[in-house]
């Protein structure tokens, strides 16, 4: 079972992502049946969907001769406030339903959230097709010509074949299958998401179409035959295929992390605290024509074991992921669980385990459980760690990113990207600044030595909810002469480069970006401020990079209230500067001809 709340006079206190929200009081086991003749509740219209939409928007009519500002309205999934209501008895509301392949009903409540009694229950609401294929995420696949579909349907292996009907625009359309995934209750690793916050995910669908033409336009549809030779379809989209990696054209990408969703018609639910989600959502459809890929980097849609959270996500992402590859990576909230080999023993997943999210999103990796992988997009080689695993050096994780980075040809794809939700890098965001760590612990250890050997551009991180830049870092290593001869090896961080907006030439180090500000509440900043810290902004935005060609990008950081751009740099270098030595790294010579 599962319920969305919608409180119509009851105070909410303010809620932060790691705190629990205020509805988590709602103690619904303790609900009691007080049905009360006089009180009402009804819901119009009945049928949904039925001009093919997977969203509706529904009006409640309630009253009750007994109001009270400890009066709920509850919305069910399965069906098994107006200002004056306190006054009048009578209210109305206008929410909106997503298709989750289940009828709908509505319940008020009085008795306040400790001491719920179910008052009256509305008549029923069901989409015209609960079962219709829903939500469509993009994600490129394991070569660079391909592209995966993933979507979500109440159709099941025994009733139907799901298929991909698929083309250039204007050209010949073939069919290709598409495999299954399911998980039930039993792969959840605890509660909530074993218990209450546990609900049917619907069969999970990927497609994988091949052989595509580089920047060649194709329209799909969704699809399953039922087994009386009925065919089910969604409507049209269409994508962009992937440049050839290397290819010189334009190629715009998106990054942020930490996003969640938020309801639309201002509702209230469980895990409520993303209040920046919608604003960023909003700013990427209305500027999706100059966006050709996204990178989500962890901490997805925060459903932390209420299962039925990862439906309204993908339904308020579908504008986005539908056109272009939506590329995820794993956070805490999508993996952590004490024993079950996550790096981190906290109970940050709500009991999901990393299974909602690998099976939810289709991610490049030969093991989705693991999820790191690498993906290029023409001129961009991007390596996408797991930071709920570990990533030190000797581990199976640390020789993935070592051959990602080293496997790049930079004449070709010059422009080399690292990816992972935690901050492996630089961040003073108050806790890692009162930890005295400035980073993830253990976090660039072992990592900065990669990071420099292979010349990284720029690392991405999420986690922090905030926005911050620094300078092109580089960790130079010196030896100290201390007490009998004894050498003690020590490090300095340094900045490589003095200019802020215009780097002309090597970078001679590594640039870190928290993009962690994409919804989820804000991460305060230490009064400590590190010279490498370049720019910090706490308000919510994404990030933004603009190749133009194999020695030119740009760099923009957009607030998700208005789109506008508030920070920005630019690289302009050419092959030789990636060849040339930085710092204390250049190779060996020899004087022999």
């Amino acid at each position: 079972m599962w319920w969305l709340i919608v409180l119509a006079i009851l105070g909410l206190r303010e809620v932060a992502s790691h705190d629990d929200h205020a509805l988590s009081r709602i103690a619904i086991h303790k609900a009691v049946f007080a049905l009360d003749t006089l009180a009402y509740i009804t819901v119009s219209p009945s049928v949904l969907g039925t001009s093919g939409k997977n969203s509706e928007w529904v009006t409640l009519e309630y009253g009750t001769t007994t109001p009270s500002i400890d009066d709920w309205i509850g919305v069910f999934s399965p069906a098994n406030f107006s200002p004056k209501y306190k006054d009048t008895g009578k209210g109305t509301l206008k929410l909106q339903i997503i298709n989750q392949r289940s009828d709908f009903s509505f319940a008020l409540f009085s008795g306040g959230v400790f001491n719920p009694k179910l008052v009256a229950v509305s008549n029923t609401v069901v989409f015209a097709n609960p079962k219709a294929p829903l939500y469509p995420r993009l994600a490129q696949g394991k070569s660079w010509n391909e592209m995966t579909v993933t979507w979500t349907s109440g159709y099941g292996l025994d009733e139907a074949e799901s298929f991909v009907e698929w083309g250039p625009k204007e050209g010949v359309k073939i069919r290709s299958p598409a495999g299954t995934l399911i998980f039930d209750r039993d792969s959840m690793c605890g509660a909530p998401a074993s218990t209450v916050g546990w609900r049917d995910p619907g069969f999970i669908h990927t497609s994988f179409l091949k052989e595509l033409w580089p920047n060649s336009v194709y329209t799909y549809r969704l699809a399953h035959r039922i087994n009386n030779d009925t065919y089910i379809w969604s409507r049209e989209y269409q994508f962009r295929a992937s440049p050839y990696p290397g290819q010189n054209s334009l190629q715009r990408v998106i990054i942020f992390g930490d996003m969640g969703k938020e309801e639309m018609d201002g509702s209230n639910e469980y895990n409520d605290f993303q209040k920046g989600s919608l604003n960023t959502t909003r700013q990427l459809i209305n500027d999706l024509e100059n966006i050709d890929i996204v990178f989500h980097i962890g901490d997805i849609c925060y459903a932390n074991g209420y299962l039925s959270q990862w439906d309204q996500f993908t339904a308020q992402v579908e504008p986005i992921a539908s056109t272009v590859p939506y590329m995820i990576a794993s956070g805490n909230h999508e993996r952590d669980w004490p024993g079950t080999g996550s790096f981190y023993g906290n109970y940050d997943s709500g009991g999901e385990c990393g299974v909602a999210a690998q099976s939810m999103f289709y991610v490049p990796a030969e093991n989705r459980a693991k999820f790191w992988y690498s993906t290029d997009y023409g001129m961009f080689r991007f390596c996408i760690a797991h930071t709920e695993e570990d990533w030190r050096e000797g581990t199976e994780q640390y020789k993935f990113i070592e051959q990602c980075l080293a496997s790049v040809d930079r004449q070709k794809q010059p422009w080399l990207i690292f990816l992972a939700h935690r901050v492996l890098g630089y961040s003073s965001g108050i806790n890692y600044v009162e930890e005295g760590s400035f980073e993830e612990p253990m976090g660039r250890e072992s990592l900065q030595k990669l990071w420099q050997k292979y010349k990284v551009d720029i690392a991405f991180f999420g986690h922090v909810h905030n926005y911050e830049r620094t300078c092109p870092i580089y960790e130079v290593l010196f030896v100290l002469l201390a007490i009998s001869s004894h050498y003690e090896a020590n490090s300095v961080n340094i900045c490589t480069r003095e200019e802020k907006n215009f780097y002309k030439g090597a970078l001679n180090g590594t640039i870190h970006v928290v993009a962690g500000g994409a919804g989820a509440s804000l991460t305060e900043f230490s009064s400590t401020h590190p010279k490498w810290s370049l720019y910090r902004d706490y308000d919510y935005g994404f990030v933004k990079l603009t190749a133009f060609d194999h020695s030119n990008l740009l760099f923009e950081y957009k607030k998700s209230r208005d789109g506008q751009v508030y920070d920005a740099f630019r690289v302009s270098r050419n092959y030789r500067d990636i060849l040339a030595c930085a710092v204390d790294s250049c190779p060996a010579t020899t004087l022999a001809e």
